[in-house]
């Protein structure tokens, strides 16, 4: 049942490329990723409430430790992670393709080995560097570049490198958040950075996309389908199903499930936005799932207690 669920919450993750290019034209990246995220606060808030009542019965076992300031963690999980992992993802798929997005997705767990040596204080092996180089060498194909004339696709480029950007912001969440995860269940934690995202975002969506809200009456229907889709599956029931499937899963497995992103992303962007893939980005995808398979099938990786595609 468990594996069921990673398989339909990959499917989910994976219609976000093609949801962003849908809500393009009617909608501003900061409004594609505020708005979904501040309508899923309240299905998830029930969700939330039922595992403190929960939690309330549970035997508490004694602890030493003095708590830190959650309201720091949450803010700095905020501004480095859920926000630059939503925001650059949104932005650089608008200026790349949904496909060359959803096979970057495949380098999330070499940056998240990168960050683990940051803040797990484990060590920067050749074997790390060597997946690293592989990775970057994929962004660059898949960003069409010319070996001929040594240039690169300028506007794929910039939406490459802010979609890797957004990878390394969850790749951050992954890692800095177990310092929430000490505190706060995975749901809890994912509740509350949304609560941040929303908050922060709200004045800039205000002054630089408020005709996304006067347009709300004009969306059609390819874009309102774009925007339910991106709270339904994205932000909401994908996260319940993925923290769900954690209960009896191991991390790691669940993690090298993500795989399927780009296993279900590439065929859906090709099917619905009719996009193809050049010979050049079909290596770099290649050489971005090599670096991955050096990471997560030659060397033991540490667990993964969340995962933020």
């Amino acid at each position: 049942m468990s594996w069921v669920l990673l398989f339909s919450c990959n499917l989910m993750w994976a219609l976000q490329f093609t949801c962003i290019k849908l809500v393009q034209d009617q909608c501003g990246p900061l409004f594609t990723v505020w708005f979904p995220t501040a309508i899923s606060l309240a299905v998830l808030y029930p969700f939330v409430l039922a595992e403190r009542r929960e939690s309330r019965n549970a035997p508490v076992a004694p602890t030493d430790r003095k708590k830190p300031s959650l309201f720091v963690i949450y803010a700095v999980l905020c501004v480095f992670g859920v926000i630059p992992g939503q925001l650059f993802m949104t932005w650089g798929t608008r200026l790349s393709l949904a496909s060359n997005a959803a096979l970057l997705t495949l380098t999330l767990p070499v940056t998240t080995a990168i960050f683990a040596v940051i803040f797990l204080k484990e060590k920067m092996t050749g074997l790390r560097w060597a997946s690293f180089a592989l990775a970057v060498a994929g962004v660059g194909l898949c960003s069409g570049i010319d070996v001929h004339s040594v240039s690169f696709n300028k506007g794929q480029l910039a939406g490459n490198l802010l979609v890797f950007g957004a990878i390394l912001g969850s790749s951050f969440y992954n890692s800095y958040g177990k310092a929430a995860l000490e505190w706060h269940s995975p749901m809890e934690m994912l509740f509350w950075t949304y609560v941040g995202l929303t908050l922060l975002m709200t004045p800039f969506v205000v002054a630089l996309e408020r005709d996304s809200f006067r347009n709300l009456p004009h969306f059609t229907l390819t874009t309102w389908s774009g925007l339910v889709m991106l709270m339904l599956f994205h932000t909401t029931l994908s996260m319940i199903l993925f923290l769900k499937a954690l209960k009896s899963i191991d991390a790691i497995q669940a993690a090298l499930s993500n795989y399927l992103i780009a296993f279900f992303g590439l065929p859906i962007a090709a099917i619905w936005l009719h996009e193809r893939i050049s010979a050049y980005a079909a290596i770099g995808g290649i050489l971005v799932l090599l670096s991955t398979v050096l990471i997560t099938m030659l060397e033991k990786p540490a667990p993964v207690e969340t995962v933020l595609p």
